[in-house]
């Protein structure tokens, strides 16, 4: 208990300072789990495939739904053509030329190049978005979207693959009908009860009256994780359906909302610490430099080539600009989906199991390394960085254990704002919607009516639901001024 305390410790402490170098965190957790293991000074001897498996899968459910949680369907909405070829097709295309060239580098047979093309094919929302968050790195809304919607959802279509191919390996399955019908179950099973799940679960939520407001997230992550293995056990895709109850719960009304939130944000970074500093325990080091120079093409044909294949052939018609399309391309960055899935190989005892879980452990940190470290310096080489307004030193939020209509919304004022250099009064809101809060820096601002709002302000304004649409006119940009 002290030992994996200790590490725990060790690797929530190494994040502050990875976030500040614009490294991708998956990099020093595994590094802690490799020092610990029985190659490093730790010498912990841990070969346990089935636990090591647990407790990614455990991880992936948990990562799945929070990144769903966090999914706008408003974004969905607006990119959801071309995030959706990419988070399915792109895969696949992916995988396709990264399988063959993994196949011809490590004399494997096609069957077993494409297993790791689809191990290292879906791209990682966590390292992607933490890297962002850390550089302050912030894009056009339309790019931004495409990227969060994709790597969010490619999840699903990558975990397919490498099961699918497994079970043709293992002579369960045979490639053509039966593995396309495999795909339609998967899929189909996984997505009726993701939707079920999500339309129950939200009422239970709202409904169930529980004794502590504490006990709501545990309630929530208690319903995901049952909703992961309802569904396997009725042959869907459980991956897809946790990621499409956390978009319903994310995008519906629900009893401390924002407290589920912030539960599920934290039990997240504990989940992926743990698994990546385990799966770094279970990697044996001197095995790297035999597979080095393989593992490495692979990496840079993932990177410059089968990626960027699959962004240009599929995105181009949807009118994105060709800087758009190379940042894109560049940012595929891999992280926890495919080392939990190297596992899968490990623990059914496939042929060259260890051999794929190498590779696919290298080049996940290749693609860290070059991917992760470059990310903000390539959004500004391509000129695609935009002003994001300062974050609010203070926020607020309705906490009640019942449905409240009512919603505090923050607005952030720049020079572009239709209510720049106006006072409240001037806005003439409905009765029904009321400024709580205006903030400057790090100063309270009150909020009377000859209070005149400047550029860099954060507006916290308490309102109806009903009244969203009217009261966001008045915080609209102006589009005929932006220059």
């Amino acid at each position: 208990m002290l030992v994996a305390g200790l590490l725990l410790l060790l690797g929530i402490v190494s994040n502050k300072f990875t976030a500040r170098a614009g490294l991708p965190a998956l990099l020093v957790f595994l590094g802690i789990g490799m020092l610990a293991g029985a190659e490093g000074p730790g010498g912990i001897v841990f070969d346990s495939f089935p636990l090591a498996h647990g407790i990614g899968t455990f991880a992936l459910v948990i990562i799945l739904f929070d990144g769903g949680m966090r999914t706008s369907l408003s974004g969905v909405r607006k990119v959801w053509k071309p995030s959706l070829l990419m988070a399915t097709f792109g895969v696949v295309v992916t995988a396709g030329i990264t399988g063959a060239v993994a196949a011809h580098a490590l004399d494997l047979s096609m069957l077993q190049g494409m297993l790791i093309g689809a191990i290292v094919g879906s791209t990682d929302a966590g390292a992607v978005f933490s890297i962002m968050r850390a550089s302050n790195l912030s894009l056009d809304p339309r790019l931004m979207s495409t990227l969060k919607i994709e790597s969010g959802s490619n999840d699903p279509m990558a975990i397919f693959l490498t099961v699918g191919l497994i079970e043709v390996l293992l002579g369960n399955v045979e490639m053509g009908p039966q593995l396309l019908g495999l795909f339609v179950l998967q899929m189909g099973v996984g997505a009726a009860a993701g939707l079920a799940s999500g339309w129950i679960g939200l009422r239970l939520a709202n409904r169930v009256n529980l004794p502590a407001i504490g006990l709501y997230p545990v309630f929530i992550a208690a319903w995901a994780m049952s909703t992961y293995g309802a569904t396997v056990a009725l042959g869907g895709s459980g991956y897809l359906a946790v990621y499409i109850v956390g978009i319903t719960l994310g995008n519906a009304d629900m009893v401390f909302k924002r407290g589920t939130l912030l539960f599920h944000d934290g039990v997240t970074w504990m989940g992926e610490i743990t698994m990546f500093v385990v799966l770094g325990m279970l990697c044996t080091p001197s095995d790297l430099p035999g597979v080095a120079p393989s593992a490495f093409l692979i990496a840079l044909t993932l990177i410059f080539v089968a990626r960027p294949a699959a962004v240009f052939t599929l995105l181009w018609p949807f009118g994105f600009s060709f800087r758009e399309l190379l940042f894109i391309g560049w940012v595929g960055l891999k992280g926890s989906v495919p080392i939990i899935l190297a596992t899968y190989p490990l623990l059914l005892g496939l042929v060259q199991s260890s051999l794929v879980f190498h590779v696919v452990f290298f080049v996940v940190v290749i693609s860290a390394l070059v991917q992760g470290w470059s990310l903000s310096a390539v959004a500004t080489w391509l000129g695609l960085q935009t002003e994001e307004p300062p974050e609010p030193p203070i926020s607020l939020e309705i906490t009640s254990l019942r449905h409240v209509d009512a919603d505090i919304v923050r607005y952030d004022i720049d020079r572009y704002t239709r209510a720049v250099d106006k006072s409240l009064s001037e806005l003439a809101f409905p009765a029904e919607a009321v400024v709580a809060m205006v903030t400057r820096g790090t100063n309270l601002i009150p909020a009377r009516g000859d209070t005149r709002l400047q550029a860099g302000d954060h507006v916290f304004v308490v309102l109806r639901e009903n009244l969203r649409d009217t009261i966001d006119e008045f915080f609209a940009r102006d589009i005929d001024t932006v220059e």
